[in-house]
Formats: C-alpha cells, sequence, structure tokens
C-alpha cells in the first residue's frame, strides 16, 4: 500500500508541475512579445465598446481561435493581458 501511495504521489506532482510549466510558456510567449498584447488589448476596448465583456465567451473564443489554443488557454491569456497592459477593460 505504500509503494502504491508514493507511486501516485510522484505521478500527482509530476503532472500539477507540467501544467504550471504549460501555463508558464503560455505566459512567457505574450509577455515577450508585447505587441501580441498590445492587440488583444485593442480587441478587447473594440469589444467593449460594443458592451462585450473582456472575460465573455465570444471574447475568449476569439483568443482561443486566434492562437489556436485551448479556451481555458485563452481564458488565462485575457486574465494576464488585462491585468498588465489594459486593465481599463472590462
Amino acid at each position: 500500500k505504500m509503494n502504491s501511495l508514493v507511486i501516485t504521489l510522484i505521478f500527482t506532482s509530476f503532472a500539477i508541475n507540467q501544467d504550471a510549466m504549460a501555463q508558464s510558456r503560455l505566459l512567457e510567449g505574450v509577455k515577450r512579445n508585447p505587441d501580441e498584447a498590445k492587440s488583444i488589448c485593442k480587441s478587447f476596448r473594440e469589444l467593449n465598446k460594443k458592451n462585450v465583456s473582456t472575460g465573455s465567451t465570444k471574447s475568449i473564443q476569439k483568443i482561443s481561435i486566434q492562437k489556436n489554443i485551448s479556451e481555458g488557454d485563452a481564458e488565462i491569456i485575457s486574465m494576464y493581458v488585462r491585468g498588465l497592459y489594459c486593465p481599463e477593460t472590462f
């Protein structure tokens, strides 16, 4: 029983670490390319003019499609970009 617990803990730790590393790479890409972040902010401002939230399904799907990433990853990028580059958007 103890061996199976240790093995389970090792695999769980590895999986969590992989997720954290993937998110880090995702955000590093935007961080290294401020023009991309500015472009996303421009898109957010255009959506806001139409009274569409940057956290809306429409906004998240747009980022997901543009960057060919999952909607979950697109939501992470959305929050990151808004927080650092265009906090005035909603």
